[in-house]
């Protein structure tokens, strides 16, 4: 691929998810972001979580979690559950209000999209769909490739 459609792909897809976010924050009741919504769909599916595990399986740093963690119990979308055996063990579960908020932002992303990909023809959307599973299925075989790679 030549190196200026490779920049004019890259920047293509910056517009395309920058204005994707901001779209989404704009229209979005709660104050919290893309990564928190990602947390809570995480404990939504997988139930409790320590945040050293929603660092693993987001790839954030631990640091992102627990400021992530902190927006979140605060704004009543998760709670902190203690392990009654080590207290130091420490567990964020969604909340009531925190699957509410997911199934807005769920609901509100579809939406986003749907807007996005009405300018694509049936065939362009094939295509699309065609070249981004060849895409997640390349980066998935790079990262299972690497020593200590996973997948989540």
């Amino acid at each position: 691929m030549e190196k200026d459609n490779l920049f004019d792909l890259i920047h293509s897809i910056e517009l395309i998810s920058n204005e994707h976010i901001v779209r989404f924050t704009s229209k979005f009741s709660y104050p919290v972001g893309v990564s928190a919504i990602l947390v809570l769909a995480e404990l939504q599916s997988r139930g409790p979580l320590r945040a050293s595990e929603l660092a693993d399986m987001l790839r954030y740093t631990k640091g992102a979690v627990t400021h992530i963690s902190n927006k979140l119990v605060n704004h009543d979308l998760a709670k902190r559950q203690y392990n009654e055996d080590d207290r130091r063990t420490v567990y964020l579960c969604i909340t009531d209000k925190g699957s509410v908020a997911l199934a807005e932002a769920q609901k509100l992303g579809q939406e986003i999209y749907l807007e996005l990909f009405e300018e694509l023809t049936e065939d362009e959307l094939h295509e699309y769909l065609r070249i981004q599973r060849k895409m997640a299925e390349g980066m998935k075989n790079r990262r299972l490739s690497k020593p200590g790679g996973k997948l989540l």
